[in-house]
Parts: C-alpha cells; structure tokens; sequence
C-alpha cells in the first residue's frame, strides 16, 4: 500500500473526544490486515540502522504498533501510562494539552544510559503529549532519543515544540 492509500483508511470523527476536536482514528489502519503490515514494515525501514534498543509507546495507540516494530527492530518494549497504572517505582511529568492538564508516568527502571530510545505515538498535533515523555524518558539520560508518529498533522506545526537534538519523524503528514 502507498502512504495515500493508508491516508485513506483513516476514519475522522468530529467532536471527539470533546466539541470542536476532529479526532483522527488509526483503529481503521489496524484493522486492515495489509495496512497493519505497511505501518510495521515502514517503522523498520525508517529505524533499522539507528541502534534502537527501547522502542517506548504512550498509552494507549503507541502500544500498538509499538511493540511490533521492537518485535522487528530486537529492541525492548517500554510503556508510558497514565497515573497509578504501573506497579513498581515511577517518575512523572505533567503537561498541558488540547482539552486540560495531564500526567504521564513510566517506571524508573525502564530504560538505562547504554539504552538508544525510539518514542512512539500516533499522531503529532500541538506535541504536548510527545514533548512531555522526551522530559520523562531524558530524566534516565539514554545515549539517544529519537521520536517518531503514525500521523502528523502539519497545519498544526506541533514540531515546534522539539529541540533540534531530538530527530522527530511521521509515517504520514496530513
């Protein structure tokens, strides 16, 4: 599939999840058997070479295709969730977003100076979410953080929010 016919199988809901957002639903990308494996196989052509050894999804889209491309890049899988979801000793950052104040948390063991991290989410829009788990996962001081979107939405311009330290790529710009 070509990245336009992936575009095509996302599902735009309008008001979700409150008045005024248009959301953009992957679930439409997942279903598709074909389009599951172009987002998978474009992930590890795009990452393959880096050294990757933590992909980190956030809670909850970037645990879908997050652990796959770890599958495929022999790297370990890591989550960042939200609040009282993980049992054992954590760090946190709050930040503001689209609609409200939120706060993410990831165990303090998780990643180590030796690690080369990939953070993973599904879409780009002002980079609240994403800027707040590069704050995170820097707190642990891995050798390299790279960033990475299923979507990005450019009218947006969300990758002002990321210094030019941290490269940033999408799958797909709408």
């Amino acid at each position: 599939m070509t990245r336009e016919e992936l575009i095509k199988e996302i599902r735009t809901v309008k008001d979700f999840p409150i008045e005024g957002i248009l959301f953009y639903d992957i679930t439409t990308l997942f279903k598709n058997a074909e389009a599951l494996k172009q987002l998978g196989d474009t992930l590890y052509e795009m990452y393959k070479d880096k050294g990757i050894t933590k992909v980190i999804g956030i809670e909850s889209r970037g645990f879908i295709m997050g652990p796959i491309l770890a599958t495929k890049l022999g790297a370990g899988f890591v989550t960042i969730r939200k609040p009282g979801k993980l049992p054992a000793d954590t760090i946190e950052e709050s930040y503001e977003k689209e609609y409200g104040i939120d706060t993410i948390q990831m165990h303090r063991d998780a990643i180590t100076e030796d690690d080369v991290v990939l953070i993973h989410d599904d879409l780009l829009a002002t980079g609240g979410t994403m800027k707040a788990a590069i704050k995170l996962v820097n707190q642990l001081k891995p050798k390299n953080v790279l960033v990475n979107f299923i979507i990005e939405l450019k009218q947006l311009d969300g990758r002002k929010e990321f210094s030019e330290e941290t490269p940033v790529d999408s799958v797909l710009k709408l």
